[in-house]
Formats: structure tokens, sequence, C-alpha cells
């Protein structure tokens, strides 16, 4: 399988104002090196999606703005699709599609469609091929009314529908999305990335996506790096994440009988109702299946139900192991 995205000992920092008094930052202003990137290295097979998570100021947008070529590292090698991002960007422009939650490519006052016509024509698409494919999306994207109206006219999520047609519309090999979902209804998340998911399952496409909603991560990708001040804290599949960082169950019981008393280590209740039972239960301590068998000596279960802690939790524990 061939590599999408390479990139190796990327550093970046940036000059920062110190904050000093103000009469001497207005006369003999100080400036300091920030770290925004230090050493960072990892690559993403064609058609891999890869969520890039972090807390703010972890490096996240610093660099998809690098891979993208918007901004030049100090040090490192990068190439996506085979192409050095700064010196070589109109080439790779063609491989790359980009989505920034809070910036658009949309023209403000003009329906999408006009912004999808001139988009055609700054790629060089094939008349018929880019009626072709624009006719798909829509239709892909359930946004035939939408692309009628002004943007500024449209709710957010449906300019995101929009900003993602627009993103790939010329068949980009490989697409980042930054903070795509950002300020989006629970509904309108959930379209985008079913819709992100559908558009690389179907044209092999590479999605690298900077996220602060961990839903993003779970619904969309396969594999989380996750970076905290500038370096990387590990790179690994989704479904190792729980297993390799997280030690609980949430275990909910419903009973006939009344809600039964539960007194063993590790477990911990989190809601109790006459029929209803919810345990956070600590497997390094007690067994899921020596909790069921000892729940089921004391009443007849109606239901069980056995989930992973939320993926917020998570990616806590990971900050807090800082391990890799």
């Amino acid at each position: 399988m061939s590599v999408s995205v390479f990139v190796e000992s990327l550093n970046k920092s940036f000059k920062v104002r110190k904050k000093e008094g103000f009469l001497k930052s207005l006369f003999r202003p100080e400036y300091q090196a920030v770290r925004a990137l230090d050493g960072i290295s990892f690559s993403l097979n064609e058609g891999e999606r890869v969520a890039f998570v972090g807390p703010n100021g972890a490096g996240k947008s610093t660099t998809i703005k690098i891979l993208s070529g918007i901004l030049h590292p100090e040090s490192g090698h990068v190439e996506i699709g085979g192409f050095v991002p700064w010196s070589e960007r109109r080439q790779m422009a063609y491989q790359i599609g980009t989505v920034f939650g809070q910036r658009s490519q949309l023209w403000y006052h003009l329906p999408a469609k006009d912004t999808f016509e001139l988009l055609s024509y700054a790629y060089d698409m094939d008349r018929g091929d880019y009626i072709k494919r624009a006719k798909y999306l829509v239709e892909a994207f359930d946004a035939g009314s939408i692309v009628e109206k002004p943007v500024r006219q449209l709710s957010l999520g449906e300019r995101m529908r929009c900003e993602i047609i627009a993103s790939l519309l010329h068949r980009p090999k490989i697409l980042f999305l930054d903070e795509p979902t950002v300020g989006l209804d629970v509904v309108s998340k959930g379209i985008i990335r079913d819709l992100v998911k559908q558009a690389s399952d179907e044209d092999g496409t590479t999605v690298l996506l900077t996220s602060h909603d961990t839903g993003d991560m779970e619904r969309v990708c396969d594999r989380v790096i996750v970076i905290d001040h500038g370096r990387i804290v590990t790179d690994k599949p989704v479904r190792d994440l729980r297993s390799g960082f997280i030690k609980e169950k949430i275990v909910t019981l419903a009973m006939k009988e009344s809600s039964i008393e539960l007194s063993m280590g590790g477990v911990n209740i989190v809601e109790k109702s006459p029929h209803h039972l919810q345990l956070l239960v600590d497997t390094s301590q007690t067994s899921v299946e020596f909790l069921l068998q000892h729940a089921m000596q004391k009443s007849s279960l109606i239901d069980i139900t056995v989930e992973d802690p939320p993926m917020e939790e998570i990616i806590k524990a990971i900050y807090a192991n800082g391990a890799v």
C-alpha cells in the first residue's frame, strides 16, 4: 500500500511578544520563541482515515497548515502525494482537498454552485466530468436546494456540507479536515461524519481530521494520533486506545426484583433505581464476568449492557499517562 502523507522530524516555532510592562513593551519589545511542533513524525497510507487530536495549542492546526502548504516548517521533511507542500504547492493542490471549520472557501454572497463552477476552472476539470461530479456530490450530500441559495443564507451545517462538496469536487487523493464539525448541532455532526466516511470509502480518499470532538474520531477514523505540546503522545488504531488506556467498563443491569446490593472491589454505583443499576467496574480489580455471575445469583436479570467509557475519558487517560 502506497504512502499518501509522509512527515519526518517536523519542527516549527513562532515568535511571540513577551508580557512586560506597557512602556517597555511599547518602546523595546522583546520576543521569545514558542515551539509549536517538536520533531513529529508519522505517515498515512492510501485510503486511511486518521484523527489528529489534542488540546488547544497542541500543534494540530499548525501541522495541517504545513501539510497544506500554508506554513513553512523550520526543519523536517514532508511529502503529500509525492510533493513537498512549500516548494511544489501548485502541483500538490490537485492532490488535496481542504476544509477549515473556521474559514470558508465559498463565496459569501453567491450560491455555492457558483463557487463549484469557479473551482472547476481552477482545477482544470473537464467540463463534462465536472457536471457529472457536481451532480453526484450534490445528490449524495442531499444538497440540491442548498447549493442554489447564497452562502450567507445557509445554516452552519448546510454551509459545511457545501464546503466538503467543494473540497471533493476535483477527486482529491487526500482530504485535510480541520475542525469540520465545530459549532454544529448533533444531527448536522452525524450527517457530516457519515458523508466524509462514505466519500472516503467510495473513492479511497485518505483523510486526516483534526478535532476536539471525540465523536468525529469514533465515527470517521480507524486510527488516532494524539499530540500534546508539539509532540506525538500516542499513535494507535481506535480500537486499541480503549484496551490500552482504560481498564473500566460501564455495566447496566435491568432486574425484575428491586435493585440489589453488590459489594466488591473496584465496583462503584453510577446510577440506581428500583429495577435499574448502573455500575462503573475497574476490571483490574473485578472482572465483568465475575460481577455478572454474582448479580445473577442475587436477582433475575432482564437485560445486561456492557459499554466502554466515553472516548473523552480515554483521551484524558492518554494525557495523564503521557505514554507513546
